[in-house]
């Protein structure tokens, strides 16, 4: 009996790992020799594909950079999406959060996020592209509270308010992590949820009627 091949899959496969590969190499390039002096030349020498294929995964050695901030906004957008509809808002976002930022925990690359967010936070060439994903990221989280609730973002501020309050903490909880040279994923995980506590100690699990007030 003869078994297809899955040429589809196999291409598939393929460019995910070349994907991954320049993202590893970049990351590598970039704490070694600096963001500023790496070029896509370099990155794509170091997987052994041209400059040509680089472009085919990536508008620009700025999006290297990103790429894990990237995959961790979809994390956090699956799992929101994934919790139950009753859920209200603030447990089911804080909830979203944390359950991604275990699963990125857990990953033997957690290392590297954090050692890339830590080479973000000090290069200024990075800050604006990292805040244009990072809105990006809120617009659409703020979108999908919004939708639970029934709610329009456009006349109603909640949704906006309690992304911005959840992400803020994410943001201080990682950049304490970062300070510390040991960056344990463990540690990382407890931050952020102290962050996130504290950020949203005065709103409420379920919403009032009244979009100026919780």
């Amino acid at each position: 009996m003869n078994v297809p091949n899955d040429q589809g899959g196999l291409r598939a496969r393929k460019k995910q790992r070349t994907r991954a590969a320049l993202i590893d190499a970049g990351l590598d390039l970039f704490l070694a020799h600096g963001y500023e002096a790496t070029s896509v030349d370099q990155i794509a020498a170091a997987v052994d594909v041209s400059a040509r294929t680089f472009f085919r995964y990536f508008a620009s050695k700025e999006d290297i950079a990103l790429a894990k901030g990237t995959e961790f906004d979809e994390l956090v957008l699956d799992a929101l999406a994934s919790r139950p509809a009753p859920d209200p808002p603030l447990e089911a976002l804080r909830a979203a959060m944390l359950d991604a930022l275990r699963e990125s925990a857990a990953d033997s690359g957690v290392q590297r996020f954090l050692v890339t967010q830590h080479l973000i936070n000090k290069t200024p060439a990075l800050l604006a592209g990292n805040l244009r994903r990072a809105a990006g990221a809120e617009g659409r989280l703020t979108a999908e509270i919004a939708k639970r609730q029934g709610l329009d973002p456009a006349e109603d501020m909640r949704p906006r308010v309690l992304v911005a309050a959840v992400c803020g903490a994410l943001r201080i909880g990682l950049e304490a992590t970062c300070a510390d040279p040991s960056r344990e994923p463990a540690r990382m995980v407890e931050l952020v949820e102290q962050a996130i506590d504290l950020a949203t100690a005065g709103i409420p699990q379920r919403w009032g009627e009244d979009p100026r007030r919780w």
